[in-house]
């Protein structure tokens, strides 16, 4: 994998994955950005959400499981001192579909946390990893 960073004058840079996709970063204007784009570190818990959302999903879906929508809420703490290192990061889904196997469901979450979810695994060396789930009935 091979990611192409591109400095767009100020403090704003996009990146270009290897599969031709885009981000935008950007500081906050009271460091001198122009809040273009996202933050670095908002990119890592974003890119957490997606890659345990991709496990969970599959999972569920392998275990038939008539799921509707899934949703996460990351919150996180960071080091006050520099490097600002993320200290705990709690990553709460909210899995909403059709008599949902709960079972099925917190099985999923746990496997993605503790064994498929690569960002997961690279975070937790440096941050206290929760995960917590609720269902929703659709």
């Amino acid at each position: 994998m091979a990611i192409q960073v591109k400095w767009q004058g100020g403090k704003a840079f996009e990146a270009t994955s290897s599969t031709g996709h885009k981000v935008m970063m950007d500081a906050s204007k009271e460091v001198g950005g122009e809040d273009r784009g996202s933050r670095p570190m908002e990119l890592l818990l974003m890119g957490l959400g997606g890659c345990s959302g991709i496990d969970v999903i599959m999972m569920l879906e392998k275990g038939k499981q008539d799921v509707k929508d899934c949703q996460m809420e990351i919150t996180s703490e960071r080091a006050d001192a520099v490097p600002a290192v993320y200290t705990k990061i709690n990553l709460h889904f909210k899995v909403t579909g059709t008599d949902l196997n709960e079972k099925k469901v917190a099985r999923a979450v746990e496997l993605s946390a503790e064994k498929y979810c690569s960002v997961s695994k690279m975070l937790e060396k440096t941050a206290e990893m929760t995960h917590s789930y609720e269902i929703i009935e659709a």
